[in-house]
Order: C-alpha cells, then sequence, then structure tokens
C-alpha cells in the first residue's frame, strides 16, 4: 500500500487545496492575531454493507500524519523512511472528498462512494446526519457526514479513488466488532470524524442488546 520513498520536505509557494493567512484582530482591547488556513469544506460517508453486515473504510496514505511522526530536528529535507517508515502516515478513515465542484452536498457523497469504494447509489438512499466544522484551530472547514447502506449487488468496480487526481486508496471492510474497536484503539490512526460517525453509527443503528456486547 505505502511504496513510498524519496520523501522530501520543501517550501510550498503556492496550492490548490490551502491558503494560509494571518487575521489579526482586538479582543477586549487587545491586538491579537492568529495564523490559519483557508480550505475546501468537505463531505463523509459511513458506508454500510447490509448483504455482510460490515462497515466500509478507506485506507491511505496522509502526509501531515506521516509529518507529524517526524521529530523537529529531522523534518527539513530529505526524510529517512527507514527511520521513519512511511506505514506511520497509513491512516483508517471514511470515505470522504472534499467540496470542490458545482453540485450538492449530497451529489458529492455519491460520486466519492463511487469513486473510492465502487459502489453506484441513487442519491435518495444517502442519509444526512450533521454537518461539524473540523480543525477549528487551524482551518474551520465544513464537514457533512451522511449514511448510506448499500449491497453487494450495488458494487460495480473495486474502487481505489480517482486516478486521474492521484489517488490512491484501499477499500477496507470490517464487521461491528473491529469497528467498534476502532473507537477507543490509540494504536490505529484515524481522524476524530470517524470517531464521531461511529458512536453516531452504533447508538443509532445497532440494537441496544448487540451494541452492549460489542
Amino acid at each position: 500500500m505505502e511504496k513510498i520513498k524519496s520523501v522530501k520536505i520543501v517550501e510550498c509557494d503556492e496550492s490548490l487545496y490551502l491558503r494560509p493567512v494571518r487575521m489579526v484582530y482586538e479582543q477586549d482591547g487587545n491586538e491579537k492575531f492568529w495564523d490559519l488556513m483557508r480550505v475546501h469544506d468537505s463531505v463523509a460517508i459511513v458506508v454500510y454493507n447490509t448483504t455482510r453486515q460490515k462497515l466500509i473504510f478507506v485506507k491511505q496514505f496522509r502526509p501531515a500524519v506521516y509529518y507529524a511522526e517526524v521529530k523537529n530536528e529531522d523534518c527539513e529535507g530529505d526524510i529517512d523512511v527507514k527511520k521513519y517508515p512511511p506505514s506511520t502516515g497509513l491512516t483508517i478513515e471514511l470515505c470522504a472528498g472534499i467540496v470542490d465542484k458545482d453540485q450538492s452536498l449530497v451529489e458529492t457523497a455519491r460520486d466519492e462512494v463511487f469513486e473510492e469504494c465502487g459502489y453506484s447509489v441513487p442519491l435518495s438512499m444517502f442519509h444526512k446526519v450533521t454537518s461539524y466544522r473540523s480543525g477549528v484551530g487551524v482551518a474551520g472547514s465544513l464537514q457533512t457526514l451522511y449514511y448510506v447502506e448499500v449491497t453487494d449487488s450495488m458494487k460495480v468496480s473495486d474502487g481505489g479513488g480517482n486516478s486521474h487526481e492521484g489517488e490512491y486508496i484501499e477499500v477496507i471492510e470490517m464487521d461491528l466488532q473491529e469497528a467498534c474497536s476502532l473507537i477507543y484503539d490509540e494504536t490505529a490512526p484515524r481522524p476524530p470524524s470517524l470517531l464521531v460517525a461511529l458512536m453516531w453509527f452504533f447508538q443509532n443503528k445497532v440494537s441496544g442488546k448487540l451494541f452492549q456486547k460489542l
């Protein structure tokens, strides 16, 4: 999966996905400033395969997570991949994607499920759960969470992401016991949005008795 080598840190003069700025403001008579970034809003989807009663997630290499594992004295120029294995940058996540097209949020969610997980699902089967601000200390972008149930008959491809955009994604499936263990498993690299989604799923889509057993 990771097959990553020749890792190097260089200056970022411009980006299609983020724009760093400094906000200067006055609060209670004191001038203050805060460094932040303008980034795209996004959607995330809890995908549950009812045929096999498994939750569908994605695994991918996240450079920011990998970079956070590198010690300060080693975080410039070439990074030693033997000292810092790229596997430390692999995360388990919800199917998700940024909102950067002229279409509705639910249409974006549908496209991400198709591209990343390989399921062709009608728009009517997507249910909005909630929206929340992520990375409020730096970005504050809005992520909208959806839930969708799929079946094996809806599987039309292996997924894996949009190769034209350079995505390299592994689709993984977990039964309810495995998925529930992710909530408090600190050894599994996963973002807060996954924890929120799992807690919602087990509280709202799993019967009380079964949830207690998990």
